[in-house]
């Protein structure tokens, strides 16, 4: 009886069908096994000389175990586990066991996918929309992936976050931080409360998160308790300069608490209270020297001074915490003018809370925001002039960018 047919399937509406992505997941289990097959073998020779009374090698291979799939980024992939016998007498000598350090027993899914997890719930992906939204990713069945999982990533998410609250400081230093209080339109929104979140510089121009917790209102306590908390840890040296915004509740904290910080305002948030006068305030914040700045704030002051009295107050108050970067390497201005290495971490936590509205508890965000800026922490750009920072800490002078170079004083004879 033939076969043939004239009716032709119609792709189902939840199919996937890729055929790159079938290749790379066929590429990736092919090269998972051989690479699990390796693992074995480099164990088992490290025991070659080890032999049974009769000559035969004690630590062998011994097959594979049973065929599972693992969850990963280019879909689920079917992998057996290389197994390894140790054929001594159990009864005279302690056995040698082989644990994979590449697929442990239990595994399930890569790590990486445990911190793409929060990411994408972040950018739009709800828990209970993980089954069908991640399908395009991990191919129809994710049965590892369910709600019930995400519950119990998110304990283990609490337990990655108390330890790094705990983690030691004594070996950090930080040359700058940016500081900010970040609003989630979440259930965290009755009471006030906002992240508060301290990027920090070290001296070889490596941006790291510092300090991350619950605040009320970016007070004064607030950021007061973080900063303290940190430097119990052991963070001793002050920072050279803090950038923010213009919340009262940080510079008073960081001036009880080291009091030898510069200030620095940032100038995007600065702008945005002023915006129409943009144009003008970047020749104050754009200008080469900082006699320069001071001229053009006059300029602002005489031109704007009548008509917009609070704006031109507005920004001559906070004259010297905005122009104190000028007293710093120039090749960091365009890093310590604005506190965006944190309002560009955050933009995309704000678009997924604004589209939850209350769907997200207070406990949930900080976790899910924690995890998310660790995932972004990995990717953040080095500090320019990074040569510049070790001067910075031996408290070497800069003016307008430049380094003072003291000529040493003549004697008469």
């Amino acid at each position: 009886m033939s076969r043939d047919t004239t009716v032709i399937p119609f792709r189902q509406p939840d199919a996937i069908e890729d055929p790159l992505t079938e290749v790379a997941r066929e590429g990736a289990r092919r090269m998972l096994a051989q690479v699990l097959i390796a693992e074995a073998d480099a164990f088992v020779a490290v025991w070659k000389d080890l032999k049974l009374p009769d000559g035969r090698d004690r630590i062998v291979r011994h097959g594979h175990g049973p065929q599972r799939a693992i969850q990963t980024g280019v879909g689920p992939v079917e992998v057996k586990r290389a197994k390894v016998r140790d054929r001594g007498d159990v009864g005279t000598k302690e056995k040698i066991r082989f644990t994979s350090a590449i697929l442990p027993k239990w595994a399930r899914r890569t790590k990486s996918l445990d911190a793409l997890l929060p990411v994408l719930y972040l950018r739009g992906v709800s828990a209970g929309d993980f089954q069908e939204g991640l399908a395009a990713l991990l191919g129809k069945d994710a049965p590892n992936l369910s709600p019930a999982v995400i519950s119990r990533l998110t304990a283990e998410w609490q337990a990655d976050y108390d330890a790094w609250q705990k983690r030691d400081l004594s070996a950090r230093q930080y040359v700058y931080v940016w500081a900010d209080g970040v609003y989630l339109q979440a259930r965290m929104e009755d009471n006030a409360e906002c992240m508060l979140v301290l990027i920090g510089a070290t001296p070889e121009g490596k941006k790291e998160l510092v300090g991350f917790q619950i605040g009320v209102r970016e007070s004064a306590q607030s950021w007061r308790e973080l900063l303290i908390d940190i430097k119990q840890r052991g963070l001793e040296i002050a920072p050279d300069l803090a950038v923010g915004d213009g919340a009262l509740g940080f510079w008073k904290a960081i001036e009880e608490v080291f009091p030898s910080t510069r200030h620095q305002r940032c100038w995007v948030h600065k702008t945005a209270n002023i915006l129409n006068m943009k144009a003008d305030l970047r020749e104050i914040y754009g200008a080469p020297t900082r006699a320069a700045a001071e001229m053009a704030i006059n300029v602002f002051a005489d031109k704007y001074g009548a008509k917009y009295e609070k704006a031109v107050a507005c920004l001559t108050k906070d004259r010297e915490t905005l122009l104190a970067f000028f007293d710093f390497p120039a090749e960091h201005w365009d890093h310590l003018r604005t506190s965006n290495p944190i309002e560009s971490v955050f933009a995309t936590v704000r678009h997924r809370t604004v589209r939850t509205k209350g769907a997200l508890s207070a406990k949930t965000a900080k976790l899910m925001v924690f995890k998310l800026v660790n995932a972004a922490a990995k990717t953040w750009r080095r500090l320019k002039g990074e040569n510049q920072l070790p001067k910075v800490v031996q408290g070497i002078k800069f003016q307008n960018g430049i380094e003072v170079i003291e000529m040493p004083a003549h004697h008469a004879a």
